[in-house]
């Protein structure tokens, strides 16, 4: 998995280096309507909203995309969120890159994990589990968890435990399914909850 990770990350480097263009000012003022949710500077404080400070910009474009796409079609393509396919509906393709450049430029604040899951968690995402066939996170995420700009696979470090643990479980059920060839489903589908509740936990205080 490793391998196919930095294979893919070569191959995907020219369509990600094209994709990271954009104004940072343009996006700062565009994303106040983002604030309420998100943070002024990409700092959520609400457990249940992603952190999108010092996310790849390539990854927060695809996103708006996709989720743009889902408004389109009723949710059967693209990333289906009821709130975020109503705000990306009105978005042109200059706004996604704008907003992308401005929160990717911000500083992401530093999270904690709490102490009865570092040994674990750090187990799981470091080694992964080869007697259930569970790939280990630092392949395609790195071992600081700040992903692969070029492969398009997202800084997950940081992030909130609460956010994390939705969208693993998002991933394992299918209701989430913009993954890259399934990757992450495919990884999701092995996890139990207890897993989930340890990884996502992890991540808030992996730098």
């Amino acid at each position: 998995m490793k391998k196919y990770c930095l294979l893919l990350a070569v191959f995907l480097g020219l369509s990600a280096s094209v994709q990271a263009q954009g104004d940072a000012e343009a996006g700062k003022s565009k994303s106040l309507v983002c604030a309420a949710c998100h943070g002024t500077d990409g700092n959520s404080a609400i457990p249940m909203n992603p952190k999108l400070a010092g996310q790849h910009q390539g990854y927060l474009v695809k996103q708006l995309q996709e989720f743009k796409l889902a408004s389109q079609t009723g949710g059967k393509e693209g990333r289906n969120n009821a709130i975020m396919n109503a705000q990306a509906m009105m978005l042109s393709e200059e706004d996604m890159q704008d907003l992308a450049a401005y929160f990717s430029s911000q500083t992401l604040k530093v999270g904690s994990a709490p102490e009865d899951v570092i040994a674990q968690g750090e187990a799981l995402y470091r080694g992964g589990d080869a007697a259930r066939g569970i790939t280990a996170c630092i392949a395609c995420h790195s071992a600081d968890g700040k992903g692969m700009n070029l492969a398009g696979f997202p800084v997950i470090s940081g992030q909130h435990a609460t956010y994390a643990e939705s969208q693993l479980k998002m991933f394992r059920s299918g209701d989430r399914n913009n993954d890259l060839n399934g990757m992450m489903r495919g990884v999701a589908s092995k996890l139990t909850d207890e897993d989930i509740r340890i990884l996502s936990a992890y991540l808030e205080g992996l730098y």
